[in-house]
């Protein structure tokens, strides 16, 4: 079996170095940490853990990468993926990804963690090899930007659903409506874009590229300071769908503040019915995501990955929630 010594060899280190980058130490230059890194896959160094884990073929542990551990949307995936990983005996840990730091996943990971679930984030295909080799299976909650055959998905079709909410909204008389995504290419709510996009196409509906706001992110309060400008216009969309619910909220608040009413200046739709959504004023319409059902489907997933079962993605369908908002 390689040796920390042997590692610090190749990569030209000490042992004190080896061990500060396996502990995900401040302390090392990046240029540094890149080479241990990359002796450690070279050589093929296994942590004590790690080994264990390789004799036992089990860790009974489960990683979750998250996006952001603020977000009420995944803070309520995460509880129901946890609830019903507790039933078949596994424990979670959850990780924030950042996509600059994704060569640390493969040492941070490796030997420690039976599967890996996803929140739609986009691996590089190094980092998919690199688990595949390990026999760590994929799954994601939510559709990634790049897909590949490791990652299963589990995920609502959203052009379905978002034409199920502009026909509600066209019955109300709104024929112009605009769209809040994120201005990040490869953020895991992208798809949401492209879906409303062709369901706006199948209601027969133009959704003009002055309608489509690009918040700098998924919250609040990058909502509020996009939408904001806007809603002084004369001449401007009368609904607005957004593809998560915080930005909504965002979307809600800026117009309180330029004292446009909801719903008869504009009508404000959400993409995922977390509670805040019911408490705004006035409360939002919204596609109802349905997590719980999500959380078990997701493990029954990553039972059948990890038992070599056939395990095909999995679309479910959502529910509209009408609320006064529209």
């Amino acid at each position: 079996m390689t040796t920390r010594k042997e590692v610090a060899d190749r990569a030209g280190v000490s042992i004190a170095v080896v061990s500060y980058v396996l502990n995900d130490s401040n302390y090392v230059k990046e240029e540094t940490r890149r080479k241990v890194l990359q002796a450690i896959e070279e050589l093929g160094y296994e942590t004590n853990m790690a080994a264990r884990a390789l004799k036992m073929r089990k860790t009974e542990q489960l990683a979750v990468l998250i996006n952001h551990m603020g977000n009420p949307h995944e803070a309520g995936l995460l509880l129901r993926i946890e609830e019903h990983a507790a039933k078949h005996n596994y424990m979670l840990f959850f990780q924030t990804f950042q996509k600059e730091k994704e060569s640390k996943l493969k040492a941070l990971l490796n030997g420690r963690v039976d599967g890996i679930f996803l929140l739609g984030q986009s691996l590089q295909e190094d980092t998919l090899h690199h688990f595949r080799k390990q026999n760590i299976p994929i799954v994601s909650v939510t559709t990634p930007v790049t897909r590949t055959e490791d990652v299963t998905c589990i995920d609502l079709d959203w052009t379905f659903e978002y034409a199920r909410l502009i026909r509600l909204l066209k019955a109300k008389g709104h024929k112009r409506i605009a769209f809040m995504a994120i201005r990040d290419p490869e953020h895991p709510l992208q798809h949401r874009l492209g879906a409303f996009r062709r369901a706006m196409e199948t209601e027969r509906l133009q959704l003009e590229e002055n309608d489509v706001f690009y918040a700098d992110e998924g919250g609040l309060q990058s909502a509020y300071d996009k939408i904001k400008p806007s809603l002084s216009s004369p001449d401007r969309y009368t609904a607005i769908v957004s593809a998560n619910d915080l930005m909504a909220a965002g979307i809600v608040a800026a117009c309180r503040d330029r004292a446009v009413h909801i719903p008869n200046e504009l009508a404000v739709a959400g993409s995922e019915d977390i509670l805040m959504s019911s408490q705004t004023a006035p409360p939002m319409t919204v596609i109802h995501y349905p997590r719980e059902k999500v959380g078990e489907i997701a493990m029954e997933v990553m039972l059948a990955k990890m038992q070599k079962r056939p395990a095909a993605d999995r679309i479910l369908q959502a529910t509209l929630v009408e609320r006064k908002s529209s």
